[in-house]
Parts: structure tokens; sequence; C-alpha cells
């Protein structure tokens, strides 16, 4: 086994660069999706001050507008724990070069598999974010009766 040199580790960081960009992207993934769920989460809460105090289609409303809601929630939960997973899964690509290259291992089948699963995580995060953003225009309905035309 040879030592290793400051070129070789640098020709590591040189290949990490890569997956260190991906993180950047599924952070800022990450920051979108909890941004997403921060509103549709004050949107709950106000919605459940209003049911109580509602009737007829003002309460059917807002109970139809909960059940989206409620999906949307879950839809982001899934999203994130992808990106996350993706994001973890990036991050032992990055272990496993500088692991590799120091103790010598020959592991590129299990680099390339790993981030190929870090990319397909990605690829259902962003999967999962259009499906929510989807779900949320079910909500954002305008009543007729706020379309018609006042006739005087």
């Amino acid at each position: 086994m040879q030592p290793n040199t400051v070129s070789t580790i640098a020709q590591t960081i040189q290949l990490s660069l890569s997956p260190v960009f991906m993180l950047t992207g599924i952070g800022a993934l990450l920051n979108v999706l909890v941004g997403r769920m921060a509103r549709v989460v004050d949107r709950v809460r106000d919605l459940e001050k209003l049911h109580p105090l509602s009737s007829g289609p003002d309460r059917d409303r807002y109970v139809s507008e909960l059940r989206i809601l409620d999906r949307r929630i879950r839809v982001i939960n899934f999203g994130l724990f992808l990106a996350v997973s993706s994001a973890v899964m990036t991050c032992l690509v990055v272990a496993q070069l500088f692991v590799a290259e120091l103790i010598g291992l020959r592991i590129a089948t299990i680099v390339a598999l790993t981030f190929t699963t870090a990319m397909l995580l990605l690829i259902a995060a962003l999967v999962s974010f259009i499906i929510e953003v989807r779900t949320s225009l079910l909500a954002v309905k305008v009543r007729e009766e706020l379309l018609e035309e006042r006739q005087g």
C-alpha cells in the first residue's frame, strides 16, 4: 500500500465536490419544504379556530380545506424524509471516498450504488414536492359567488 500523498488527497477532495454541490441543492429543497410545512400548519391552526364557530357552507368549506391540508402535511413530511435521506446518502458518498483513499479500499461499486441511491431519493423528494404543490392548488378555489358581477 502506498502512502497517501497531498495530491491524492486533493484529487479526493475534487471528487467530493459534486456530492457537496448536491448537498447544497438538497439543503435548498429542505428549506422550501420546511417553509411550506410552516405555512400549512399556520393555516390549519387558523381553520381549527374558525371551524367550531361555523355552520352550513362555511363549515363544509373549512372541513374540505382541512382534509387537503392534512394530505399536504403528509406529503411534505414524506418529502422531507426523502430529502434528508438523500442528504445522508450523499454524505456517505463523501465519507466513502475519503475512507477508501485513506486505507486503500477498492469500493467504487459501493460508492456508485450509494450515490445512485442518493439520486433516487432526491428524485423521489422532488416528485413529492410537485405532488404537494399540485395538492395545494386544490385548496385554492375562488367561490362562484365571489366571481359574480354585482348588478346594481
